[in-house]
C-alpha cells in the first residue's frame, strides 16, 4: 500500500485532520438566503416598478410588496432554527458591530421586516414612503449572506467574496422578478410577465458572468447543476418567445419555475461546497499563504 504522497491533501495536513473546521450551515440557512434574497429583491423590484411603471405596474407593485412581507416572516425562523437557542435572535440587536456581517445582517432583517409591513399596508402615503427604506433593504437582503458567507475560513466562500455577492443578488433578482412573472400570468397580464420574464434572464445572464469570474465554480459538479437549471433554462425560454410571433405562456412559467428552483439550489449547493472545502487542506493553505514577492529580472 503506498503511502501519502506531497500530491494527497492526507500530506500536507496534520495526521488527516483538516486544518479549518467547517460551518454548522445546513439546508436551513440555505433556505433563509433562498427566501430572503428573494423577498429583498421582490421588494427593490416592486420600488422600481411604483417610481415609474405607472398603472399598468400596479399588480407588480402590489405582488412585490406582498411576496417581500412574506419572505420577511417565513425566512427568519429558518435562521433561528440554525442558531439552536432563539434567544440569540434578540440578543444580537443588542450590540451593533459594523464589522460583523451577522451583526449588520440582523439589523438589515428586522429594519426589512418592519418597513416591508408597512408598506404592504393599504395603497397610501404611509406605505408608500415605507418602500423606499424598504427596498433600500431589500438590496441589502440580496447580498448581505454572502458577504456572511465569505467572512468565514471555508476557502470556496473566501476566495472570492465579491464574486459571490455578485452572483447572490443576481440570483436573488431572477427568482424575485420569475416569482413575479408567475403572479403577472396568473392574472392574466402577459405583457407585464413578459418584461419581467427579460428581467430574469438579465439577471440569470448575470449570475453567469459572476460564477465564470469567481474561478472554481465549474470544479463543483452541484453548483454547475443549479446554474445549467437556474440559468440555461430561463435563458433559452426567453430566447425562445422573444424570437416567436405568438409567445408562449408555458414557455414562461417553465423558465420562471426554472429560476426559481436553480436558485434555491444553487444556495444548497454552495453552502455545501464551502464545508466540503474545508477538507482539503490544499485550498486552505492556498488562501491563506501570503503572496510571493515579485521577482526583479536579472541585471544584465
Amino acid at each position: 500500500m503506498r503511502g501519502p504522497t506531497v500530491t494527497d491533501d492526507a500530506a500536507i495536513g496534520y495526521y488527516g485532520v483538516p486544518p479549518v473546521k467547517a460551518s454548522p450551515f445546513d439546508w436551513k440557512i440555505a433556505a433563509y438566503v433562498q427566501i430572503g434574497g428573494v423577498a429583498g429583491a421582490a421588494q427593490v423590484l416592486s420600488a422600481v416598478a411604483a417610481a415609474a411603471g405607472g398603472r399598468r405596474a400596479r399588480g407588480v407593485v402590489r405582488h412585490g410588496r406582498w411576496m417581500a412581507l412574506a419572505g420577511a416572516v417565513l425566512g427568519p425562523p429558518f435562521l433561528i432554527a440554525d442558531l439552536k437557542t432563539p434567544t440569540r435572535w434578540y440578543n444580537m440587536l443588542r450590540i451593533a458591530r459594523p464589522t460583523s456581517p451577522m451583526s449588520v445582517g440582523s439589523y438589515i432583517l428586522t429594519g426589512f421586516g418592519a418597513f416591508s409591513a408597512l408598506a404592504a399596508l393599504p395603497a397610501g402615503r404611509l406605505s408608500d414612503a415605507a418602500q423606499v427604506p424598504a427596498a433600500l433593504l431589500g438590496a441589502g437582503m440580496a447580498t448581505y449572506t454572502a458577504s456572511l458567507l465569505s467572512a468565514t475560513s471555508s476557502p470556496f466562500w473566501a476566495e472570492a467574496p465579491r464574486s459571490l455577492a455578485v452572483q447572490f443578488a443576481c440570483s436573488s433578482v431572477a427568482g424575485a422578478a420569475a416569482a413575479l412573472s408567475l403572479a403577472e400570468q396568473a392574472a392574466g397580464r402577459p405583457g407585464t410577465a413578459a418584461t419581467l420574464d427579460a428581467i430574469t434572464a438579465a439577471a440569470a445572464a448575470g449570475e453567469l458572468a459572476a460564477s465564470i469570474a469567481s474561478g472554481h465554480d465549474h470544479k463543483e459538479p452541484a453548483v454547475a447543476g443549479a446554474l445549467a437549471l437556474g440559468v440555461a433554462v430561463p435563458l433559452a425560454c426567453h430566447a425562445a418567445n422573444r424570437l416567436s410571433r405568438r409567445p408562449s405562456r408555458t414557455l414562461s412559467v417553465i423558465g420562471a419555475l426554472a429560476a426559481l428552483a436553480g436558485g434555491a439550489l444553487l444556495r444548497h449547493a454552495v453552502i455545501q461546497a464551502g464545508n466540503r472545502s474545508t477538507e482539503r487542506p490544499r485550498d486552505t493553505f492556498r488562501l491563506t499563504r501570503p503572496p510571493e514577492p515579485a521577482r526583479l529580472p536579472p541585471r544584465r
